[in-house]
C-alpha cells in the first residue's frame, strides 16, 4: 500500500480489534472449506519454545563439535549462537504478534524486504525440513540399535513413520501435544544431567576422582586452531534448528498476545541452562581428544559425549535411559520437520510461490497436500538401507546446514526494515503489542552476528582442518545451501523480471493482517532509549 493512501490509525481503528486475542483469518488461507486452526495453547507454546530445538544435535553431535574445537570452542560457540537466536526470535515474536499470519518469517520477508529473497528463503527452509525428515528417521532407527541390532532397519523406519502419520491425522493439536510431552521428558533430561555431571566431574561416582578443569588443560581448551573454533559453527547451528518455530506457529496459536512472547523468553532459559551449562560440563567430564567422539554424528548414540561420559563413569542402566531420551530428541524433531515444512508450503502456495494445490486446507484444518508431500519424502530413509545409503544421507544433510543462518538473519532484517518503515509512516512504538527489550538494536547484533557465522562457516568449508587444502566435494557438504539460495532468488528474479533489490518503503503494507494495540495504565512500562538503559531494555525483554 503506497504511502499516500495510508494514515495513521484512529484511535477508534485502534480499539476495533484490541480485544480480539485470536488471529485473522486471511480469505485465502480457507482453502477447500477450512482454515488453519488456533488450537496451541499457551503451555504448547512454552514446551515448544523451551523443548523444540533440544535434539540429536545436543546430546549426539556435540561430540563431534567437541573433538573439532575442544570445549572452549563449543561453549564460545554455541553462546555467540545463543545470543544471536536470543534477538532473533525476540525480533520475530514482535512481528508474529503484530501480524499473526501463516508463514510467519517467510511472509515477513516478502512484504518487508523483497518477494524474490523471500520466495529463495521459503523454498530453503521448506527443503531443509523436507530433507532432514528421512535423517531424523534413520537417526531413531540408529538409537534402537543400540539394544537390537539383529532387527532390520527398514522395520523401524515403517513403524516411525506409520507414527507420524498417525499424529498429522489430529492436525496442529496433535503436534502440540506431542511436543509437550516430548520436550518435557528432553528438559528432564538435561536438568538430571547436569546434576549427574556435576557428581561424575566432583568424583562423586566412579573410579576417576575429582576432575575439576583437568581437561580444559589436557588435551587443552582449544583444538585444531581457528579451523575448529569454526567448523563448530556449522554444528551449532544444527543444533539450534527450530528455534523459529515458536513464531511459524504463531497463526495456529490460541492467544498470541500473550503466548508468544512469553515463549520468545524462554529462549534465554533454553540457550542457557539447556545448551550452555550442559556443554560446559560434558567439556568438564569428558576428553576432547577421546577417539570415540569422531564418530559422533547423526544419531550415533554409541558415540553420544553424554553417553559415554556416563559409561566411562561406570554407571549402570542410565546409559540405556540416555539412549532412550536420545530416541525421543529425534522422534520430535521429525514430528517438527513436519509442521515446519507443511505450513511453510502452504504459505508459499498461496502467494502463488508454490504449486496452488499446495494451499489447501480441509475443515479440520489440516494442509493435506503438503502433508503428503513432506511424508513422501519420509520414505527416502528407505535409502538408509543401501549400501551408499551414509554418502545419499551427508548431501540431504549438507542442504540443510547453513539453511537456519540465512532464515536467521533474514528475521533480523526484516526487523530491522519493519521498524524504519513503521516510524516513517508515524506509528509509535505504543502501538505494538510486544516489544524486545532491546528493541531494533538487537536485531542489528543478531545480522552482525549470523553474518559472522556464514564467514566462519565459508572458511570451514574450505579448510576443515589446519593441515586440509580446499576439496570441492568437502566444501559443498558443508557450504551447499548457500548456492541453492542464490539459484532460488535469481530465478524467481527471472520469472517475474522484478530486478529491484527491495520494496520501496513507500510500498510496503503495514495495514494487512496488522493487530495494533491500545496503550493503556495496565501495560508494561514504554521501551527504553540509549545506550545506558540497555541493560534494562534486555532484562525487561528476558523477564
Amino acid at each position: 500500500m503506497a504511502a499516500e493512501d495510508e494514515k495513521v490509525p484512529s484511535k477508534e481503528v485502534l480499539s476495533s480489534g484490541s480485544n480480539d486475542d485470536s488471529p485473522p483469518q486471511d480469505e485465502e488461507a480457507s482453502v477447500g472449506g477450512g482454515v488453519l486452526k488456533q488450537d496451541l495453547r499457551n503451555r504448547h507454546m512454552q514446551m515448544i519454545a523451551i523443548g523444540g530445538a533440544i535434539g540429536a544435535g545436543l546430546f549426539v553431535g556435540t561430540g563431534g563439535a567437541l573433538s573439532k574445537g575442544g570445549p572452549a570452542s563449543v561453549v564460545i560457540c554455541y553462546l555467540i549462537v545463543g545470543i544471536m537466536l536470543l534477538f532473533t526470535c525476540q525480533a520475530l515474536a514482535e512481528l508474529a504478534v503484530l501480524y499473526p499470519v501463516n508463514g510467519a518469517f517467510y511472509s515477513y520477508v516478502v512484504r518487508f524486504i523483497d518477494p524474490s529473497w523471500g520466495f529463495a528463503v521459503g523454498w530453503e527452509y521448506t527443503i531443509s525440513w523436507l530433507c532432514l525428515l528421512p535423517f531424523e528417521l534413520i537417526a531413531a532407527c540408529i538409537t534402537i540399535e543400540y539394544w537390537r541390532e539383529d532387527i532390520s532397519m527398514g522395520v523401524w523406519v515403517t513403524m516411525f513413520l506409520v507414527t507420524l502419520c498417525l499424529i498429522q491425522l489430529f492436525g496442529v493439536r496433535g503436534y502440540g501435544e506431542v511436543e509437550f510431552i516430548l520436550s518435557m521428558v528432553k528438559v528432564a533430561a538435561c536438568l538430571g544431567f547436569i546434576i549427574l555431571g556435576i557428581v561424575i566431574n566432583v568424583g562423586g561416582v566412579g573410579d576417576q576422582g575429582y576432575l575439576g578443569a583437568k581437561y580444559w588443560h589436557d588435551p587443552g581448551a582449544f583444538r585444531n586452531g581457528f579451523n575448529g573454533f569454526a567448523g563448530v559453527f556449522v554444528i551449532a547451528s544444527f543444533s539450534f534448528g527450530g528455534a523459529e518455530l515458536v513464531g511459524l506457529a504463531a497463526a495456529e496459536s490460541e492467544n498470541p498476545l500473550k503466548a508468544i512472547p512469553k515463549a520468545s523468553r524462554q529462549v534465554f532459559w533454553r540457550i542457557a541452562l539447556f545448551y550452555i551449562v550442559n556443554l560446559f560440563i560434558v567439556g568438564l567430564i569428558m576428553r576432547s581428544d577421546d577417539n570415540r567422539l569422531l564418530n559422533s554424528s547423526g544419531a550415533n548414540t554409541k558415540a553420544s559425549p553424554f553417553v559415554l561420559a556416563i559409561q566411562d563413569a561406570g554407571i549402570q542402566v542410565l546409559p540405556s535411559i540416555m539412549n532412550a531420551v536420545i530416541t525421543v530428541a529425534v522422534v520430535s524433531v521429525a514430528n517438527s520437520c513436519a509442521f515446519a515444512s507443511t505450513r511453510t508450503m502452504q504459505a508459499l502456495a498461496l502467494q502463488g510461490m508454490a504449486p496452488r494445490f499446495l494451499a489447501y486446507i480441509d475443515k479440520q484444518g489440516r494442509p493435506v497436500w503438503c502433508v503428503v508431500v513432506q511424508l513422501v519424502f519420509g520414505l527416502l530413509a528407505y535409502i538408509g538401507l543401501a549400501s551408499s545409503g551414509t554418502t545419499v544421507f551427508n548431501w540431504l544433510l549438507a542442504i540443510s546446514g547453513l539453511s537456519s543462518f540465512f532464515v536467521w538473519g533474514s528475521i533480523c532484517l526484516t526487523h530491522i526494515r519493519f521498524r524504519y518503515v513503521w516510524k516513517a509512516r508515524g506509528y509509535s512504538l505504543d502501538q505494538i503489542p510486544y516489544r524486545p527489550g532491546a528493541g531494533v538494536l538487537g536485531s542489528w547484533i543478531g545480522l552482525f552476528l549470523n553474518i559472522v557465522c556464514l564467514i566462519a562457516s565459508f572458511y570451514s568449508a574450505l579448510y576443515p582442518d589446519p593441515n586440509s587444502s580446499p576439496d570441492p566435494q568437502t566444501f559443498f557438504q558443508g557450504y551447499l545451501a548457500a548456492p541453492i539460495v542464490i539459484i532460488l532468488y535469481l530465478g524467481w528474479k527471472i520469472r517475474t523480471r522484478e530486478w529491484r533489490l527491495w520494496i520501496p518503503a513507500e510500498e510496503i503494507d503495514l495495514t494487512t493482517d496488522l493487530r495494533l494495540h491500545v496503550p493503556s495504565e495496565d501495560d508494561e512500562k514504554p521501551e527504553l532509549s540509549g545506550w545506558k538503559n540497555l541493560p534494562k531494555r534486555i532484562w525487561r525483554g528476558l523477564f
